[in-house]
């Protein structure tokens, strides 16, 4: 019953209205198809952030951790 025209808040009406623009449609269609990428892309530079961090940890134990122990 919410959902009846005659009960649609303002910003109910609003959000409609904004759903048939064209770039709202053209955006929906570019994220459905970039989103793999997008996912794919985030998975690769996570992958490689852990990788140098993990390079990191190691540089630092071993040429920090003389000093840690002092």
């Amino acid at each position: 019953m919410k959902h009846l025209p005659q009960f649609r808040s303002k910003r109910e009406e609003e959000r409609a209205a904004l759903k048939n623009t064209t770039g709202y449609k053209l955006w929906s269609v570019m994220f459905t198809i970039l989103y793999p990428f997008i996912a794919i892309f985030t998975f690769l530079f996570s992958g490689i952030i852990m990788f140098f961090s993990g390079i990191s940890k190691v540089l630092a134990y071993l040429f920090g951790g003389s000093h840690a122990r002092h």
